[in-house]
């Protein structure tokens, strides 16, 4: 698996991102040796580590993908993490008879499913291309380069997202940095424990006093700072029964009051998903600041068929208002809620629960877009005051990797789990709640905690690995429609836990194990 030597090594986001604003190198006539020779070259090269989130080529939406052999659509990074860890739950069902698109909803996919495949590669793409920016700003001794320890230090943060999608999705994985290319056998497997504790330290180095990367909310809009990385920190510690056998919900409720303190929960749920959200971010505040990283999408500049392109057309199709209630001229009709999730709201007073209903409830047929189920109009292409964005094909709204009101959800979970105060988890659940126009609650459980995240923050990549982390994601403990395949849900197996490693790679790499039952 050489994912660098297929890599296009460099593309300028041409809005949003200040130093970053570039013009490309073309990897096929350029050699990065005989171009970086400065830090304006640098600038480009780190372009490219954040491009990789946000589109997938190099030279416009989907013309001649950044991957061999994947769809420039639905290869798009967001696009691919948007089905492995939305539609596989019951957030999102899609009617697309693309390929194996209806095996990610009903858990039934192999080791050559192609959803999987563009997930996979997509991940470790990414990780190719930032440890490829860091060997050679490492190597590099070129004069006036001031801000190569901060460039360092953004591409490992965005490696560190990454491997945070792989250590969640595919569990003991291929594992290569900046000191170790990958030859032509392929990288070295890791243990999940062994990749847990990596980026734990990777974490605790860039949030360090000296850490090059800048603070939480000092930085140009759309880059990685500390807040990410604190985010990412406190996802492994929430996480770590799972994917390293040990509770780590005291260090999780730690770093969730830090973040807390940090940002502030937004006055308007709405505005998080608009066109304009940039304008709650801390870099750029508007009545409050919330969102800690974002995935820049630009209707004229930054344009994919995936990330916030993909969740607002495939949520809009058949009689609904595509342009006075959605912001684009019409939809692709396809993705749907399932009732369960739906029942997950009360539809009258929580100010989150933004679907539209024509079609009923129920999902009787998940082939047929209008034949049922409501869909999601909680991303917009229109301004938060309602007013049109700029529109050319393509939308303006950027997708929220991090936001507080998870750091929040976070410590209410953690303080059920033995890692906080009551009250201080009573507080964080009750702040999210009131934000949303939902009573306060006297008391709460786990099940609660579930609920509220699932409300909180559906399709924002979270539901799967919530639904594993409290055991419901396979199992018969909770079902929703044609879970398994079948329209009242039924259980799985366990192995669907986890995806499988890609079967090309693993019959193409000795040095790699699949994940078992696959």
């Amino acid at each position: 698996m050489n994912i660098v030597a297929t890599a296009a090594l460099a593309l300028g986001l041409t809005a949003c991102v200040g130093d970053l604003n570039v013009t490309p190198i073309d990897p096929n006539t350029q050699l990065p040796e005989d171009v970086l020779k400065d830090q304006g070259a640098f600038n480009q090269l780190l372009a490219k580590c954040y491009q990789g989130l946000a589109c997938s080529a190099s030279d416009g939406p989907d013309s001649s993908p950044d991957i061999n052999g994947v769809d420039g659509g639905y290869g798009q990074y967001i696009r691919a993490m948007f089905h492995l860890q939305c539609l596989s739950t019951d957030e999102a069902t899609c009617c697309w008879n693309d390929q194996t698109l209806y095996d990610i909803h009903n858990l039934c996919w192999s080791t050559s499913d192609t959803f999987v495949a563009a997930g996979y590669y997509r991940v470790f793409y990414q990780v190719g291309l930032c440890n490829e920016f860091i060997r050679q700003a490492n190597a590099t001794q070129i004069e006036g380069f001031s801000k190569k320890e901060q460039y360092i230090a953004e591409a490992r943060a965005l490696r560190l997202l990454s491997y945070y999608h792989a250590i969640d999705l595919f569990g003991n994985v291929p594992f290569f940095t900046e000191d170790n290319s990958v030859g032509s056998e392929g990288p070295d497997q890791i243990s999940r424990a062994d990749l847990f504790a990596w980026m734990e330290t990777e974490c605790q180095a860039l949030l360090a006093s000296d850490s090059a990367l800048p603070k939480a909310g000092k930085t140009e809009y759309g880059r990685i700072d500390q807040g990410a990385v604190q985010m990412i920190l406190a996802k492994l510690y929430l996480n770590a029964e799972v994917w390293a056998g040990k509770k780590m919900y005291s260090e999780c409720a730690t770093l969730a009051k830090e973040i807390m303190a940090e940002y502030s929960l937004h006055a308007n749920y709405a505005d998080l998903f608009c066109a304009d959200n940039h304008l709650c971010t801390k870099n750029v505040t508007y009545n409050g600041d919330e969102i800690i990283f974002v995935v820049p999408q630009d209707g004229m500049n930054i344009r994919s068929y995936g990330a916030t392109n993909y969740i607002i057309f495939a949520s809009t199709g058949g009689d609904m208002d595509a342009s006075g209630s959605m912001g684009i001229s019409s939809g692709w009709g396809g993705l749907s809620l399932t009732p369960d999730f739906v029942n997950l709201f009360d539809e009258n007073a929580d100010s989150r629960a933004m679907f539209y209903t024509q079609y009923g409830k129920e999902l009787d047929d998940i082939t047929d877009f209008k034949a049922g189920g409501y869909k999601s109009m909680k991303f917009k292409n229109l301004n938060h005051d309602g007013s049109a964005a700029q529109f050319d094909g393509f939308v303006d709204t950027d997708f929220p990797v991090f936001r507080v009101a998870d750091a929040y959800l976070m410590l209410a979970e953690c303080a059920k789990r033995g890692g906080a105060s009551e009250a201080e988890g009573l507080s964080a659940l009750n702040a999210v709640r009131s934000r949303a126009g939902i009573n306060e609650v006297v008391k709460y459980d786990l099940d609660d905690v579930l609920a509220e995240r699932g409300r909180e923050l559906y399709h924002e990549l979270s539901r799967r690995q919530d639904l594993i982390r409290f055991g419901k994601f396979t199992t018969s403990d909770y079902l929703w429609a044609w879970k398994g395949g079948v329209k009242e849900g039924k259980a799985v197996d366990a192995k669907f836990n986890l995806y499988p490693l890609c079967s090309s790679d693993v019959n193409s790499n000795s040095k790699l194990t699949q994940n078992p039952g696959y």
